[in-house]
């Protein structure tokens, strides 16, 4: 299953991913970090641990036991879908982080990432 693959893929590897995205665009570090742990729950220890293991993209998602609850306010199209239209969890959530990183190269400011 295409998916699957991407379940299995590393989060650091993803991390590093959005890094290079964002940092192309004038954005930084710190900003995509405050979007992850936002989304997460995650504190930046915490965050900074999973960049360093080498543990899932499934797993990353399957932990974050605070995950924010505005994050249903998160619509949009990423990859030729609507991210409020996914059924499926996981796929959801990293959509949900796919999106805010792209609001975040577009240059939104943090506080409209954040839905505030």
């Amino acid at each position: 299953m295409k998916n699957e693959k991407l379940f299995k893929t590393s989060f650091s590897a993803i991390y590093n991913l959005y890094l290079n995205k964002i940092i192309r665009k004038n954005r930084t570090k710190e900003e995509l970090d405050e979007v992850i742990v936002w989304l997460t729950g995650y504190t930046l220890d915490e965050l900074k641990e999973k960049q360093n293991s080498n543990i899932s993209l499934e797993d990353f998602f399957n932990m974050a036991l605070n995950f924010n609850p505005k994050s249903n306010l998160i619509k949009g199209v990423v990859c030729g879908v609507r991210v409020e239209e996914l059924e499926d969890g996981l796929m959801k959530k990293i959509r949900y982080l796919d999106k805010l990183v792209d609001e975040l190269v577009k240059g939104k400011s943090l506080d409209k990432v954040f839905r505030i």
